[in-house]
């Protein structure tokens, strides 16, 4: 997508990543210490201080405290007698996630000051800034470095925009020049990171977070929010929200204001944390707070702050079963559970929404990944389609009587091949099949016999991963009855 593209960014409350957004839209440097004004540095142990005394913790997703990071990388740094490398992980890989993006277009400074104060602080050797291939803020951001001095030599890593080249061990991977997938074993970036450095390694928020607290200091900062978390959070809100966008809000403030605020339809229910987050019914959603407590109450996650509301006008279970395609698509492939236990997961989810009664295959295919991946994608995965069975029961026992729901998949929550040209979605001629079912077992992943014995897909566009299969089963098929064709983009 192209910086244009980025939601509209607005604040409830007094802003604070995003002051001076709606007077200059992108702050240059000039603009930025006008608004934000200067900061003084600060030495190990006093940014220790501030990030404990802030509480601050990682908005990349895991929520890991930001202190006990720097704590860890300088005792490393002490024992191996070496210099840290600082990290500023600003991939985003997720496509429903635009909080990270919407800094670096409008506020690169804001990210390039918390990188200085920690690599001033640890005396680092270097500062290395992953962003994503998809031409999103890496422009601004090389504008930014451009226009000011910073402490080491600080240099822009282009990872590819793939789910999950923004997993932390993936992207020091990325960086030291091997394939962009998590490392497949438990690697400490604080012992061994970027060149084999000790490496402190944080998302572009938390360090806008740092910027901004080392210039209000931790009685103002923490003078916003709730006292166990304070300050604000940056969220993502998309789905079916008819005025999408990137709000900053304090922590405590109720979900629904801010879904209000962008017009959301909440339909049965609102996906909390991204792809590898949960699902909530939309009585629950009515009672949490933002902060990691608030969706903690309800089994949730504020993860990455991205907030994607379902809408009544689309059909959840081909929703979910596309995306749960997707993910098993985006697997590193370098464990059973993403090599078969994921493609086994998607094709049981894409059964159900195809009128397949295969609810308990979900739950099985789910429960032979759970804890057992090299990685989280498997978890975060499986956690996302089982809570889809629980907030979507009813139209799941639709689909699974073979009646659907009858919604269309109307692309609510967003895929990255959707956008692309050259996607394409399988169609069938009715005028000339004859149910031979060749092509059901050429691609049983994609196509399905219904109780008929005719074909049936899901009338969305194929992930890239699933064309070849389709392409063998249009050329199988003996009445020709069976086609590719460019999807008609979602309305």
């Amino acid at each position: 997508m192209s910086t244009a593209q980025v939601p509209p960014v607005t604040a409830i409350g007094t802003p604070r990543i995003t002051a001076g957004f709606d007077e200059y839209g992108r702050l240059d440097l000039l603009a930025h210490q006008e608004v934000h004004g200067g900061f003084a540095a600060l030495s190990s142990g006093e940014l220790i201080g501030l990030a404990d005394r802030i509480e601050l913790r990682g908005r990349g997703g895991a929520g890991f405290p930001f202190a006990r990071k720097v704590r860890a990388v300088v005792d490393s740094c002490r024992r191996q007698d070496l210099p840290p490398v600082i990290v500023v992980n600003a991939t985003e890989g997720e496509p429903p996630s635009w909080k990270d993006k919407a800094v670096l277009t409008r506020g690169p400074h804001l990210i390039l000051d918390g990188a200085a104060l920690a690599a001033a602080a640890l005396d680092a050797e270097e500062i290395v800034i992953g962003v994503a291939d998809d031409g999103v803020g890496q422009n601004s951001l090389a504008a930014a470095l451009a226009e000011r001095k910073m402490p080491c030599p600080t240099r822009i890593v282009v990872v590819p925009h793939r789910f999950i080249s923004g997993e932390g061990g993936a992207l020091v991977r990325g960086i030291n020049g091997e394939a962009h997938i998590p490392p497949g074993r438990k690697v400490r970036s604080s012992d061994n990171g970027v060149m084999g450095l000790p490496t402190l390694l944080s998302n572009a928020e938390t360090y806008s977070q740092l910027a901004i607290a080392a210039r209000l200091g931790p009685w103002e900062y923490n003078s916003v929010g709730i006292p166990e978390e304070p300050g604000t959070v940056m969220l993502t809100v998309g789905g079916s929200a008819t005025a999408p966008a990137v709000v900053e809000a304090p922590t405590g403030t109720p979900l629904m204001e801010v879904l209000e605020m962008c017009g959301a339809d909440l339909g049965p229910g609102l996906l909390v944390g991204g792809y590898h987050g949960k699902w909530v019914s939309a009585e629950q959603a009515k009672t949490i707070t933002i902060s990691r407590k608030g969706f903690a109450k309800v089994g949730g996650t504020l993860g990455a702050g991205m907030l994607i509301p379902i809408g009544s006008k689309t059909c959840p279970v081909g929703e979910v079963a596309q995306v749960v395609q997707y993910l098993a698509g985006e697997s590193a492939g370098q464990c059973g559970p993403c090599r078969i236990g994921l493609p086994d997961l998607a094709r049981a989810v894409t059964l159900v929404s195809l009128g397949g009664n295969a609810v308990e295959q979900v739950r099985q295919a789910a429960g032979m990944v759970k804890g057992r991946g090299a990685c989280s994608h498997p978890d975060g995965s499986s956690r996302f389609a089982l809570s889809a069975l629980e907030v979507f029961h009813e139209d799941v026992r639709a689909h699974a009587n073979g009646e659907g729901c009858g919604k269309q998949v109307r692309g609510i929550l967003p895929l990255p091949y959707t956008a692309e040209k050259g996607a394409r979605k399988l169609a069938l001629d009715w005028s000339r099949c004859d149910g031979h079912g060749l092509c059901s077992a050429v691609a049983p992943e994609i196509i399905r016999l219904d109780h008929n014995g005719f074909p049936a897909f899901p009338q969305t566009p194929l992930p890239p991963w699933l064309e070849d299969g389709a392409r063998k089963a249009v050329n199988v098929c003996p009445a020709l009855a069976l086609r590719l064709t460019e999807p008609t983009p979602a309305k």
